[in-house]
């Protein structure tokens, strides 16, 4: 199982890596890490699939989560989720893992945490965490919800960090 896993997300991963000009660095379970250079800065970044989507009668397409760092140090492990298809900024979506409860903000078609302690906090959640659930409403006015495994994520974010040094 974790090798058809890993070559799901490895697929999943360079399609998406792809269109966005970036260089796969390396797979670890369930998290992949990406490296690629936008108007002159270095972004590395971790990536996840999300393994379930709700409602299963909507078309979601592909859904990712995403933990990215700037070599400039602009940013450093900014956590994201990213559709294809813009979100309810009205509603705003959360991250949950645990007990750990994140709000996020919308911005067209990804989410943000707003504040960056905030952003710390669901990266350590992350880390100590198995599975990651983040709801959401689409712009339609769909509830959505992902979950995202958390196998690998430690070494993806230690893999983003160095890349990005």
């Amino acid at each position: 199982m974790r090798i058809s896993n890993t070559i799901l997300l490895l697929a999943a991963t360079t399609l998406f890596a792809a269109n966005a000009n970036a260089k796969l660095e390396g797979v670890f379970t369930d998290w992949a890490v990406h490296s690629k250079t936008q108007g002159g800065e270095k972004i590395c970044y971790a990536l996840g699939k999300a393994k379930s989507k709700t409602p299963s009668s909507v078309k979601h397409g592909d859904i990712y989560f995403m933990v990215a760092n700037w070599k400039s140090g602009a940013a450093k492990e900014q956590p994201s989720l990213l559709t294809g298809f813009s979100l309810k900024a009205e509603i705003p979506p959360s991250a949950r893992i645990g007990s750990s409860r994140i709000p996020m903000y919308t911005d067209g078609s990804e989410a943000f945490v707003e504040n960056r302690s905030d952003e710390k906090k669901l990266v350590r959640s992350m880390r100590k965490g198995s599975t990651m659930r983040v709801d959401a409403v689409s712009a339609r006015g769909t509830q959505i919800s992902y979950e995202f495994s958390l196998r690998g994520i430690t070494a993806a974010l230690g893999k983003a960090r160095t890349v990005c040094k």
